[in-house]
């Protein structure tokens, strides 16, 4: 069930996570552009957004004017043909490739684009390419198969026995989601059934926010600052949600007990508003909180740039030590509140099974 779930949320996240707002490539341009103009002035909501953003290559670090950064695969089809190639010919967003280049401005801003007959830009009929973002999840889908397999094997073998070794590091937190999550919420005839979901949620949102704070690579990417990927994880529970409601459930919907007949043309609408208003919430809670932190802190950083004063820099760090700590807390209790949050909206949808 859990391997379902991962290569079902990878499918989904991947081609979620394409629509790419802005690039590193770009934020590289115009960097070039300053130095050719002589100018060395620091833009903090470049080197912010630089960040925080998706982009076709995996920037690692910048020494002097020298950018070091992991190309990715750029995957086109278009026009009947299949484009495969590096990242890498774009030179940073500079150049084109095939007639395909990274656009920095318009509505196709950090998008790859051609120009059609018509002189228009447009965008290829599909692009498959693995930005840093699906990279990420490549790796972070990789990490929660190293550390749960092995888990998940160890509890077959010895169900009768006290875990040992890393499962018993991690045993005690798949008891607080079964016990302090599943079970009150859910109910304990019907938990069993929504756990490996819930556990596979909470470890997937608690690791990728982990990876978020670790600033070099292979980690620093804003996966769940990634308003798709958290789109992705609301859709899968409206889906569930919504697929186990119960008759009770329904009737609630579309026939509200003790509700005016002549109410229920207004009502009706206002419950199918509410069953999208609740995985809208949790997209948005996740995406803005996690975003914000990373903001938060980048821009306690760019003050010593700003000010560039050294003698700022010790208030800097302290600031940005302490949001660093609070941004820990933040990992998982934002994990905690968005598999809190399934848990008792599938209980809302089966829970009348339960007294009949």
């Amino acid at each position: 069930m859990q391997k379902l779930l991962f290569s079902v949320l990878f499918l989904f996240a991947f081609a979620f996570t394409h629509p790419v707002l802005a690039t590193e490539e770009e934020a590289h341009s115009e960097e070039t552009t300053q130095h050719e103009e002589g100018s060395e002035e620091f833009d903090p909501t470049e080197a912010i957004f630089e960040h925080i953003l998706d982009s076709y290559e995996w920037h690692i670090v910048t020494i002097g004017e020298k950018h070091i950064s992991l190309p990715l695969p750029v995957i086109l089809w278009d026009q009947g043909e299949l484009h495969v190639f590096s990242s890498a010919k774009f030179h940073h967003g500079h150049d084109s490739y095939n007639g395909y280049y990274i656009a920095h401005e318009g509505d196709n801003e950090g998008r790859i684009v051609r120009i059609d007959a018509n002189g228009e830009e447009v965008t290829p009929l599909l692009d498959l390419s693995i930005t840093k973002n699906v990279a990420a999840l490549f790796f972070s889908i990789f990490l929660l198969f190293i550390i749960f397999v092995p888990v998940a094997r160890k509890y077959k073998k010895r169900e009768n026995q006290a875990p040992k070794g890393f499962q018993a590091f991690i045993e005690p937190v798949i008891q607080f989601v079964i016990d302090d999550i599943a079970k009150p919420n859910i109910g304990e005839k019907r938990y069993m059934r929504y756990t490996p979901y819930l556990l596979t949620v909470f470890f997937f949102i608690f690791i990728n926010n982990l990876m978020g704070l670790i600033p070099f690579f292979p980690f620093g990417a804003n996966l769940t600052g990634n308003i798709a990927v958290t789109m992705t994880l609301a859709v899968f529970t409206l889906l569930i949600v919504n697929f186990s409601g119960n008759k009770g459930y329904w009737k609630h919907v579309f026939a509200t007990p003790g509700v005016p007949f002549w109410l229920l043309p207004i009502m009706i609408p206002v419950e199918i508003i509410g069953i999208l208003a609740k995985p809208f919430a949790l997209m948005v809670r996740l995406f803005a909180n996690i975003t914000a932190g990373h903001i938060v802190v980048l821009s306690l950083v760019s003050l010593i740039f700003i000010f560039k004063s050294l003698a700022l820099s010790p208030v800097s760090v302290a600031f940005v030590l302490f949001m660093d700590v609070l941004e820990l807390l933040v990992a998982a209790l934002q994990a905690y509140i968005f598999t809190l949050l399934t848990a008792l909206f599938i209980g809302l949808a089966v829970q009348e099974a339960e007294h009949h």
